[in-house]
């Protein structure tokens, strides 16, 4: 619905990203914070030429999201809040049940931490409450598309 009243927006996802960036960084705290500067500078210079991104990431640092309000004109936070129980439960890539078993290092929340942020513009909460369906029509009352 966004694109086709905007159809100068790009969508990002982190794990594609790191792909078309060559996957040469790892999971350490270091190389997600650079990880993170790469996509950042990459949607201000899309930015900066009238397109509009939206880019869906772990997004876990203050200093990257303040960079990012300093640096991109019209950006906008939207923090998809889920407990940690959630994510172990859903465990969509094997990264809690590998960190339990030693296989996994570095993953978000447990070994790293994420820094929470502290002023997102819209907050959605993703722990099963509300379906997907739901959690879109926030976002697009948000936008008011």
């Amino acid at each position: 619905r966004l694109k086709e009243k905007h159809p100068n927006t790009v969508f990002f996802d982190g794990d594609t990203l790191r792909q078309v960036f060559g996957d040469d960084l790892g999971y350490s705290k270091e190389d997600r914070k650079k990880c993170a500067m790469r996509y950042s500078r990459l949607c201000a210079m899309l930015e900066e030429q009238g397109i509009n991104v939206v880019c869906c990431t772990i997004s876990m640092f203050d200093s990257v999201r303040q960079w990012n309000r300093e640096h991109i004109k019209n950006y906008k936070e939207i923090y998809v809040k889920v407990s940690m129980d959630t994510l172990k439960r859903r465990d969509q890539k094997g990264l809690y049940s590998n960190s339990a078993k030693g296989i996994e290092k570095d993953v978000a929340g447990l070994e790293i931490e994420v820094e929470e942020p502290k002023s997102p513009d819209l907050i959605l909460y993703n722990d099963g409450q509300k379906t997907p369906q739901e959690q879109v029509k926030e976002m697009i009352n948000f936008f008011g598309i």
